[in-house]
């Protein structure tokens, strides 16, 4: 492993591998594991090095192209992302998000909100690590994406849960998240036969219980692969090092309610620190906010000039910035710093500071050796002091009593004085008898994630009022469950003057969102209720408001409507938050508003078209034609799809999806959206400038104004259109009524016959060549690229507004029965389509006599037979050529100087 130890030390500053990261990275073959390393020995750096090395270095294409890296907290996240940066960069192989991508590595955060990490889904064929907390990662593989576009939903969903390798990392702290990450990677292997690429994860922490991931769909995997030969620190790694550092270990008793008591033990302790190599640092660390909170107020009140500081989960990314540049990195703990740390249990793993000493409240025992390992993590000597703050269920939360009662138990084994240094730990842990490891390791998630709620969350589809199957039960447990705030600065409303409320542009950007458990903001924004009385609405003077995905504007927010992975614009007026303490529902002082960073002008565009129902905002550009457009993006298909090797009947089936996806676009209501005085003459535009469309619901009508389409989904006219070629040439096709003939005829049901028309074109005979489940799939592609006509054709409340004088029905997604699509060039070194009527018969339960099989069970039928990540997956990189096709900035052979004004 000579090559490996040289990669190694170019990736981590010239440090040699330990022995246990060599050995990982010698394994050839990806699999799911475990890896179960103490802290402070190398974990990140480790599994970073693994798969740098073997998919970018070795260039093995079994390994997945994805790291996708899962942490229980923010300020983990971060942190993460400094090291895996740093360590790319090293390497000269850092993607910078502007250049080329090919053989470089993108580094990007998903924590939600406005992002130029939203990039890294446009290149599904390139290297990435994906670096987020479980609310977001594990939200994203469930098709719910937090703090997301609903549109977006599919796109992430298929790029994470297919050549992907995920690292749950300090799973200690994971609680149900730990378990869905077991059942979501099981039923991956179950579907690996169905699946295009891999998928594999890890888990990774210093007091990792195989159990913990056995349950009724795991178990046999666990035995036969998961649990063999885990990653683990050899015993003569833990005689040498960090690992034989000695801390030393003190017990006390203080109830909760006595924060003064607890604030002069601290300061006693602190006093007692010399000023060594590493500072002189105590770290607090308590097991709820508000009692750091309480506990920073009383240090603040006795020591005013000391240096204090108070980290907890509650800050916005804009103020937890400045942590790792003022005392959260390795080079602030060093001679002359003197300095007091009160934190929750954002410290507990992955943290990069260096304690001399640390008191903590007593917590569970994995947590409170994942809290030692924060005291002289750079070496020296350390000193230990747990506080017993009571056991009764009141003061125990967020924990369990029981829990409790066994860490006691356990440190008085210890003993005060004794050690708890990583060896001693490692030692005392090997020596317990199964009974004991329960004890001191439970782990009982109350909800499990099952098979059947993996396949209905593959629907994204809304019901008409925008709700969805809450997924957060299985992300985390009971309060933690967040929602994300940010604050804006909104002008107070002028008696008979229209409602101020934020621009329907306005997205929150990563550093503004505030994480708060959802319950407390209901009772923060709406008040706290009872059993006899209900608070349903804002609190007087209280302005917030939540996204309405169906309407696309912000709308007034309501208690029912405060709900996990929720994002609310909250006026600044109303206060909440303070700089220097986080979330605060007590202050009613105005929140000063993070300033709005400006996003790249295409990706603006982007997250605008992903955030509303009928927004297509990827649609503005300079003047490009259908054929041209839909060319440019079957050449970046095919690219993609030679990248990631796709079978080649699969490959077919992409590229000529992308060249068929925006036939829609001549749909009259599309074409007549596009008003301009430079208007090039012609009905194919799929691209115009910005000026040259209206505002909805304006947007979509007739070039003679008689019709308007408000909310015209342009790609479901696209896949109908596909329908319409079948029906014209072949009606009898297999992918429409050739295995229904017979039926139909038993039935006394005449099946609709040829219609009389010219000779397919070219590109009809496509389509006509293919298969009735390649035709299922090229239709399904086609509809859902743009994430929002996929599983089912249901109409919108717009369609239902609609005003039928004609007799031909509502229409669905803006498209009504008997609608034609003009003839269009769809590739300019062919004929043109002739025109296409469409037909709504698709969208109707049962079999049609026009159509064969509905909608409903051609997807269904896709779904079972490529396993719903491997279909999303497919979705995702046709939505990737389109939208790299739609930044293109070149000229359009089709249209002359003249006609392009």
């Amino acid at each position: 492993m000579l090559d490996f130890d040289r990669y190694f030390k170019r990736l981590a500053e010239g440090a040699a591998p330990r022995e246990w990261q060599r050995s990982l990275g010698a394994e050839s073959r990806p699999r799911s594991r475990l890896v179960r390393v103490p802290t402070g020995m190398g974990k990140t750096l480790g599994v970073l090095a693994a798969w740098l090395w073997h998919r970018v270095e070795r260039r093995d294409d079994a390994w997945p192209r994805r790291l996708v890296w899962c942490l229980p907290m923010r300020v983990l996240v971060e942190q993460t992302e400094d090291v895996v940066r740093a360590g790319v960069e090293r390497l000269g192989i850092l993607w910078d998000d502007t250049g080329e991508h090919a053989g470089r590595v993108g580094v990007h955060v998903l924590m939600g909100g406005a992002d130029p990490g939203a990039e890294w889904a446009l290149f599904p064929e390139e290297h990435a690590v994906l670096i987020g907390t479980q609310d977001m990662l594990l939200s994203r593989a469930l098709n719910r994406g937090y703090a997301a576009a609903r549109a977006r939903w599919p796109l992430e969903y298929g790029l994470l849960n297919h050549d992907a390798l995920w690292v749950m990392d300090e799973v200690q702290l994971m609680d149900v998240g730990l378990a869905t990450s077991g059942q979501l990677q099981a039923f991956a292997d179950e579907d690996g036969g169905k699946g295009l690429r891999p998928r594999h994860t890890w888990w990774m922490s210093a007091t990792l219980q195989p159990r913990w991931l056995e349950t009724i769909d795991t178990r046999e995997r666990c035995e036969t692969e998961w649990h063999q030969d885990p990653a683990v620190v050899a015993p003569s790694e833990l005689t040498q090092g960090i690992a034989a550092v000695r801390k030393t270990l003190d017990l006390e008793v203080t109830p909760a309610a006595d924060a003064k008591e607890f604030a002069d033990r601290i300061m006693k302790e602190h006093a007692g620190i010399r000023d060594g190599d590493h500072g002189r640092i105590t770290l607090v660390v308590c097991n709820t906010v508000e009692r750091a909170c309480r506990t920073y107020d009383e240090l603040r009140a006795r020591a005013p000039e000391q240096e204090l500081e108070l980290v907890h989960s509650r800050f916005r990314p804009a103020e937890r910035a400045t942590w790792r540049e003022r005392f959260l990195r390795r080079d602030a703990c060093t001679h002359g710093a003197d300095r007091i740390v009160v934190a929750t249990q954002v410290v507990e793993a992955g943290v990069d500071i260096s304690a001399g000493c640390v008191v903590t409240e007593l917590s569970p025992w994995p947590s409170l050796v994942q809290r030692f390992g924060r005291c002289a993590r750079y070496g020296g000597e350390g000193r230990v002091v747990v506080v017993d703050r009571g056991h009764d269920e009141k003061t125990a939360a967020p924990y369990d009593a029981d829990e409790l009662a066994a860490s006691w138990s356990s440190l008085g084994r210890v003993g005060v004085g004794g050690d708890v240094g990583i060896a001693t730990l490692e030692a005392f842990e090997a020596q317990l008898d199964a009974g004991e490891r329960a004890l001191l390791y439970p782990f009982a998630p109350r909800h499990l994630f099952l098979r059947r709620e993996r396949d209905e969350l593959f629907d994204t589809t809304p019901d008409l009022t925008g709700a969805d199957l809450d997924v957060s039960r299985f992300i985390r447990s009971g309060d933690e469950r967040d929602l994300q705030v940010f604050w804006l600065g909104i002008p107070r409303d002028r008696r008979g003057a229209p409602r101020h409320a934020p621009s329907p542009r306005r997205r929150p950007r990563r550093e503004e969102l505030c994480s708060i458990p959802f319950l407390r903001a209901r009772d923060w924004l709406c008040g706290a209720e009872t059993t006899t009385r209900r608070k349903p609405k804002l609190r007087s003077g209280v302005r917030a408001w939540v996204w309405d995905w169906l309407d696309g504007a912000w709308m007034i927010a309501e208690r029912s409507l405060l709900t996990p992975g929720r994002v609310v614009c909250v006026a600044a007026d109303a206060g909440g938050y303070r700089v220097e303490r986080g979330f605060d529902p007590t202050w009613n002082g105005a929140v000063p508003v993070v300033p709005e960073a400006a996003l790249a002008s295409h990706l603006e565009a982007e997250l605008q078209a992903d955030d509303a129902d009928d927004a297509d905002d990827v649609s503005v550009a300079e003047w490009k034609t259908i054929a041209i457009h839909v060319g440019e993006a079957a050449a970046i298909a095919d690219e993609i799809a030679a990248h990631v090797e796709l079978r080649p009947e699969l490959r077919r089936l992409l590229v000529l999806a992308a060249r068929w996806h925006d036939v829609g676009k001549a749909h009259p209501a599309f074409q007549g959206g596009i008003r301009a005085s430079d208007r090039p003459r012609r009905q194919d535009l799929a691209k115009a400038p910005k000026a040259a469309w209206p505002r909805p619901p304006q947007t979509y009508r007739s070039s003679d104004d008689r019709d308007v389409r408000p909310g015209l989904r342009h790609e479901l006219a696209s896949a109908l259109a596909l329908f319409a070629v079948v029906r014209r040439h072949a009606p009898r096709h297999a992918a429409l009524l050739g295995p229904w003939s017979e039926t139909f005829e038993r039935l006394g049901v005449a099946p609709v016959g040829a219609l009389p028309v010219s000779p397919p074109t070219a590109c009809e005979e496509e389509i006509l060549a293919c298969s009735a489940d390649d035709f299922d799939l090229l239709a399904y592609l086609v509809a859902s690229h743009h994430g929002k006509v996929r599983l089912a054709f249901h109409a919108s409340p717009r369609d239902q507004e609609y005003r039928d004088r004609d007799g031909r029905g509502l229409p669905i997604r803006g498209i009504r029965d008997g609608d034609e699509l003009a003839p269009v060039l769809l590739d300019a070194t062919k004929p043109p389509l002739p025109a296409l009527a469409l037909s709504l018969e698709p969208a109707t339960l049962g079999l049609s006599p026009t159509t064969g099989r509905s909608w409903r069970e051609r997807t269904s039928a896709l779904v079972d037979r490529l396993g719903p990540s491997a279909l999303a997956w497919l979705e995702a990189l046709l939505i990737a050529a389109d939208r790299r096709a739609s930044r293109l900035v070149t000229a359009d052979p089709l249209l002359s100087a003249v006609e392009a004004g």
